[in-house]
């Protein structure tokens, strides 16, 4: 509980240095500021509540407020909305949805291997939590990793892009694919902080990781649910590809990744002798990553 009650402290402290004064609203002040960002009496006016309550809310003290509260804050801080599921998340409101369920050996139905090897010429990845990759198609495979080489305990996103040196040289834009990363993880230890294995991940990657580590540090939350991702491929050289990520029906715990280009461009002329140096690797190359050694949660 202490522990979860400093996340929430530096979160708050992080988001309020984060607001730009001039665009808030507030009234004219004639103080010079010392700090960039919100004063906490400053929080506490936008967000309609007193001062000492949002002091001692700042500072990991154990209330709880009402949802009408938080939503109020997360305004005043101009949360977006994975911060404010964060910031509830982090304070103990109940989100809704049903409770997760206790962690487990993530598996991944033989429909769905079916589904990713369906998506000729489109790579495809199943991602689980804290971003533990469960299934790639043969596609992912050669514009990514061969996943299925990583041992099982070690098959994670996060992990890979952070600890593997193929996957800072294959992303032209490594910085912003691995801030990424960890602002997902962030919001992951909000919505399961007892995890053990997230825990021991996030642990590793600050112990090995001096970028991991800074970036951690600045508390920022996002979930993303599209985008781009910029590569140097080593076989078709420079592409760009649009993902879409799809929550499966059921199973809020898991995520299908597919990667696009955009027609008539030289992505997607990169990507088509991908997939043609793809089909004509060797026989037997399976959507499968981990089919008989998921990892472990």
């Amino acid at each position: 509980m202490a522990a979860l009650n400093r996340e929430l402290a530096d979160f708050l402290r992080r988001a309020r240095g984060q607001v730009d004064p001039s665009r808030a609203g507030l009234p004219s002040d004639s103080r010079v500021r010392r700090v960039k960002g919100l004063r906490r009496e400053e929080v506490a006016l936008l967000a309609g509540v007193s001062t000492d309550y949002y002091a001692r809310l700042e500072q990991g003290r154990r209330i709880t407020p009402s949802a009408a509260v938080v939503e109020a804050i997360g305004r005043a801080l101009e949360l977006d909305e994975a911060g404010r599921t964060h910031l509830r998340d982090l304070i103990g409101l109940p989100a809704g949805p049903a409770p997760r369920r206790p962690s487990s050996v993530q598996r991944v139905r033989p429909g769905l291997y079916q589904l990713i090897d369906a998506l000729d010429g489109q790579p495809a990845l199943v991602l689980g939590r804290r971003t533990d990759v469960l299934a790639a198609n043969a596609m992912a495979k050669a514009l990514f990793a061969d996943f299925d080489k990583i041992p099982p305990r070690q098959r994670n996103y996060a992990r890979w892009i952070f600890l593997d040196d193929q996957a800072r040289a294959l992303f032209a834009d490594w910085q912003d694919q691995a801030r990424a990363a960890v602002e997902s993880l962030r919001f992951e230890v909000g919505r399961d902080p007892g995890d053990a294995a997230t825990t021991a991940l996030v642990a590793e990657l600050r112990e090995r990781s001096r970028e991991f580590d800074h970036w951690w540090e600045q508390h920022r939350v996002h979930q993303r649910t599209y985008g781009s991702k910029r590569l140097r491929h080593p076989l078709v050289g420079e592409l760009t590809v649009e993902y879409e990520s799809l929550v499966l029906p059921g199973d809020p715990d898991t995520m299908l990744y597919v990667y696009t280009t955009a027609p008539d461009s030289s992505s997607r002329q990169a990507m088509d002798i991908l997939a043609s140096w793809t089909a004509s690797g060797p026989a037997g190359q399976q959507a499968r990553s981990g089919a008989d050694a998921e990892p472990e949660s």
